[in-house]
């Protein structure tokens, strides 16, 4: 039985990403299904796409949205940082500084930082991999945006990524896949795991948010033609995978596969009062 959850888990996790891996590069990378969605978006008549010259929508889309991430990003840091200033907080060797944490409040959000300190790590770790990944792929595919190439009245002939890649050496200048923007907001499935390790029942809505927040901030670069919709998936599945690998070295299969806590609710029997729970 143990081999068998264990064996699922791995299925679920890992399989259905690698799935999608092949159903995205034979739906998109091998058609052109990519570039048929951006043509929707695009017009031929001024060669731009219009939505990308919409300042607002920029603003909107783009730029106000990397806050989410970047604030995550730097609440760990700091998390982690402090988590290590309340180990050397001793009441018993300086009770006077103890005592004035504790006055000012700050001494339970030390306590805090240092109970979770294998979590703000975790962040940490999982934003910066995630974020190295990426750029790893851009630098070594050299994939450029649709509105640099001939497609859309750019300069550059148009390949796909496996037409450049080179393993150890920079493919060259492009850096348009994958998606950098979508990729911004998938890193937020770092959350997910650890909702995950805590049993928190509402861990999958964070799962849903964060696959949502990535889906939007890599579709309106699509809009905007400085990215194909594969970019946004392909994003999706390496920050995946790149999270849930150092969420099992943080954390080990077993925290993350136990079931998630449900809400009990006490409801009294009219006859004999007696309570059952509904979960």
């Amino acid at each position: 039985m143990q081999t068998f959850v264990r064996h699922r888990f791995y299925w679920l996790n890992f399989g259905i990403p690698l799935l999608c891996a092949a159903v995205v590069f034979l739906a998109f990378d091998l058609t052109r299904i990519d570039i048929a969605f951006s043509n929707l978006f695009y017009d031929p008549v001024s060669q731009t796409f219009p939505i990308g010259k919409m300042q607002l929508f920029e603003k909107i889309t783009h730029k106000w949205p990397r806050i989410i991430p970047n604030w995550t990003g730097e609440v760990a840091i700091i998390g982690a940082l402090l988590s290590f200033l309340w180990g050397c907080v001793n009441a018993h060797k300086y009770p006077k500084f103890a005592a004035f944490l504790e006055k000012i409040k700050l001494a339970p959000a030390l306590r805090f930082t240092a109970r979770h300190r294998r979590d703000f790590l975790f962040v940490v770790f999982a934003f910066s991999l995630s974020t190295g990944v990426i750029h790893y792929l851009k630098s070594h595919t050299s994939v450029y945006c649709p509105v640099e190439t001939t497609q859309y009245a750019g300069k550059i002939e148009h390949k796909d990524w496996y037409e450049n890649f080179d393993l150890f050496n920079t493919a060259g200048e492009g850096r348009c896949w994958p998606g950098g923007h979508a990729s911004g907001g998938f890193t937020m499935l770092a959350l997910y795991f650890v909702a995950r390790r805590y049993r928190w029942r509402h861990a999958k809505a964070v799962l849903y948010g964060s696959l949502a927040l990535g889906m939007i901030y890599g579709t309106t670069r699509v809009f905007q033609g400085w990215h194909y919709m594969s970019h946004t998936f392909w994003a999706g599945i390496f920050i995946w995978l790149t999270c849930l690998l150092t969420a099992l070295a943080f954390y080990g299969r077993a925290r993350l596969d136990q079931p998630l806590r449900q809400t009990t609710v006490g409801v009294e029997d009219s006859a004999g009062g007696a309570r059952v729970s509904a979960g």
